[in-house]
C-alpha cells in the first residue's frame, strides 16, 4: 500500500520529465547564424511642391472677421481650382480671444488653405495672384507617391543582391557549402517634408506680387535589409 502511495506520487513528475525530454528532442539545434544588414540608396529629385497659405485678421466685431475670412478663403479656391494642375484642400479655421491685461479685447480669426503640384511654375504664379489678400506661411518640397514607389521598387532589389552577396561571402569566409535564411526585415526611409517657414516680408501685401522663386531640390530614398543566415555544411 505504500509503495502504490509513493509510485502515485512520483508519477506526475515523471510524465512532465519525459514529456521536457520529448520537447527538447523536437526543437532544431540551431548553430552558426549570422546577423547581416545590407542596403541601396538613390538621390531623387522631389517632383512635388507644397505651399500653405492664410487669411487671419483682428479686431472686436467677430462677425465681421469671419465673415472677411470666409470670402478671402473662398477667393483663394475659387483661384486655385481654376487653375490646372493644382490640388488644393482647406485646413484649420481659428477663432482665438485677444487679452490685455486679463481684459478680452478683441478676436484673431484664422483659416488656411494647402496647394499641392507637380509644375512648380503655375503654382508660382498662382501664389503670385493669391498672396495680394493670403499670407504665405511655408513652402515644402517631396516626392510623390507613384515616384517614390516606383524608386522603392528598384532599391528593393539592389538591397536583396547586395544581401545575398554579403551572405555568400560570409558563408564562404568561414568555410561552409550553403547558408539558409531565417529571417529578414526590409525598411525604406526618406528625408521627411521640411516646410520652410516664411518671413513676415512674405505676408499678405496689397497690389500685384512677384511670383516667388521655387526650386525642388532632391532627397535621397533608401532600403535597408536586417536579416540572419545560418551557415550549412551542406
Amino acid at each position: 500500500m505504500h509503495i502504490q502511495s509513493t509510485w502515485n506520487h512520483f508519477l506526475p513528475l515523471i510524465c512532465l520529465l519525459i514529456s521536457s525530454i520529448s520537447f527538447a528532442e523536437e526543437q532544431p539545434v540551431r548553430y552558426d547564424q549570422v546577423n547581416l544588414s545590407a542596403q541601396a540608396s538613390m538621390e531623387v529629385d522631389n517632383d512635388t511642391l507644397i505651399a500653405v497659405l492664410y487669411a487671419q485678421k483682428e479686431g472686436s466685431d467677430l462677425s465681421a472677421l469671419t465673415d472677411w475670412v470666409n470670402q478671402e478663403i473662398t477667393s483663394a479656391l475659387e483661384k486655385a481650382k481654376a487653375t490646372e494642375g493644382i490640388k488644393v484642400q482647406t485646413l484649420g479655421y481659428q477663432t482665438s480671444p485677444i487679452y490685455q491685461q486679463k481684459r478680452l479685447t478683441g478676436w484673431r480669426v484664422k483659416q488656411s488653405i494647402r496647394l499641392e503640384s507637380r509644375q512648380s511654375e503655375k503654382l508660382s504664379q498662382l501664389l503670385s495672384r493669391l498672396q495680394s489678400s493670403l499670407a504665405l506661411e511655408s513652402i515644402s518640397y517631396t516626392v510623390s507617391n507613384e515616384q517614390r514607389l516606383s524608386v522603392e521598387e528598384a532599391l528593393v532589389k539592389q538591397a536583396i543582391s547586395a544581401f545575398q552577396q554579403r551572405a555568400k561571402l560570409v558563408t564562404t569566409q568561414l568555410g561552409h557549402k550553403t547558408f539558409r535564411l531565417i529571417e529578414m526585415s526590409i525598411n525604406t526611409s526618406g528625408q521627411p517634408i521640411q516646410p520652410m517657414r516664411m518671413r513676415a516680408s512674405m505676408m499678405a501685401m496689397e497690389g500685384k506680387v512677384s511670383a516667388p522663386s521655387l526650386e525642388a531640390g532632391s532627397q535621397r530614398l533608401q532600403v535597408n535589409i536586417n536579416g540572419r543566415i545560418e551557415l550549412q555544411v551542406q
